[in-house]
């Protein structure tokens, strides 16, 4: 089974505009995994993985200065809420404990007032407080996307799903602003999707 181009153009073309949904940034150690973890979650509309949390101006993966590895998740908030994915982050990571290389902190950024209303209400749970807990709580200032080859990681590396990609012309930004990207990147990293059964069974043995 293959998965034709046109496929990959419609799902895209029929996905929620950027302006009706919200976006979460957070960072749980190397972005490759919760990348493709929180893009196969239903209501995950696109992601994206960056750099944030620091001060130095144009990192990269090379020269990260004090930044911190972070993933960004648009969604629709009619479908999962914000409060949900907090739930998926701090049962992602053990809140208590902090690494001490900068890179791969945990960190929970609130874009927004109503995000850190939020953010402030589950701190609140017995055992979570922002001052006593080891993850990082700050408001985010601005995100740096990485590289194009950190984008959609799991993805890249089948090349049955990437070919649809090519053959339908896009660019290194349009994969990773891709909504159908973002699934099949969680699909590839072996997480259960909602489109799963459209789906052909990837090859992940070849590169």
């Amino acid at each position: 089974m293959t998965l034709p181009q046109s496929q990959i153009r419609e799902y895209d073309r029929q996905a929620i505009d950027s302006a009706e949904t919200a976006t979460a940034t957070f960072g749980i150690g190397c972005f490759w995994g919760p990348d493709a973890q929180f893009g196969a979650m239903e209501g995950a509309v696109r992601t994206r993985v960056g750099y944030a949390g620091g001060t130095k101006i144009d990192p990269t993966y090379h020269a990260l200065g004090d930044h911190t590895e972070v993933f960004q998740i648009e969604f629709d908030p009619d479908t999962i809420s914000y409060r949900d994915l907090l739930d998926r982050v701090f049962h992602s990571h053990n809140p208590q404990h902090q690494t001490r290389k900068t890179q791969y902190q945990n960190i929970v950024f609130a874009a927004t007032e109503a995000q850190r209303a939020v953010l402030d209400e589950l701190l609140t749970t017995p055992g979570l407080t922002a001052d006593g807990i080891g993850t990082r709580i700050e408001q985010l200032s601005r995100f740096y996307p990485a590289e194009d080859y950190h984008q959609k990681y799991k993805l890249r590396s089948v090349s049955s799903f990437m070919d649809p990609f090519e053959a339908a012309g896009y660019s290194d930004d349009e994969l990773r602003e891709s909504p159908i990207a973002a699934k099949l990147n969680g699909y590839a990293a072996g997480h259960d999707v909602a489109v799963a059964e459209e789906l052909p069974t990837p090859d992940r043995g070849t590169a």
